[in-house]
């Protein structure tokens, strides 16, 4: 089976640490971003909002190494089980996942807690 790339050149990304099993994050894949992760090990994706291929970690140096990689039924999502590098966290506001947030009924509340200050590592 083949990724589905013809039917949209983005594919959603969908990453869960390797052994623990929580989501991580979302992100897209290209074609390019794809065979970089599978050459490399590490996963890269392709930046919607800056147009650019971007390897997780390239500024943090929280990289997120290849373990496995599984798509769905139809080729047109991938799912990576990745392991952390570095302070262990892959969110840029310096959580370990991007999904730190939960619904509440009245709002969106902050669950879990920071892992590193991104102003120390991003400089904002």
């Amino acid at each position: 089976m083949e990724l589905a790339f013809n039917k949209s050149e983005l594919l959603p990304a969908i990453v869960r640490h390797a052994r623990q099993g929580d989501v991580l994050m979302l992100g897209y894949m290209n074609r390019e971003a794809w065979r970089l992760t599978l050459e490399t090990g590490f996963v890269t994706f392709y930046s919607r909002s800056r147009q650019k291929l971007w390897v997780k970690g390239e500024t943090s140096g929280n990289r997120l190494r290849l373990v496995r990689v599984f798509t769905d039924c139809d080729g047109d999502a991938i799912l990576v089980e990745a392991e952390i590098e570095g302070r262990q966290a892959v969110c840029h506001e310096g959580y370990r996942g991007c999904f730190f947030r939960e619904w509440r009924g009245e709002g969106f509340e902050v669950q879990g807690r920071r892992v590193f200050d991104p102003a120390e590592v991003y400089g904002r």
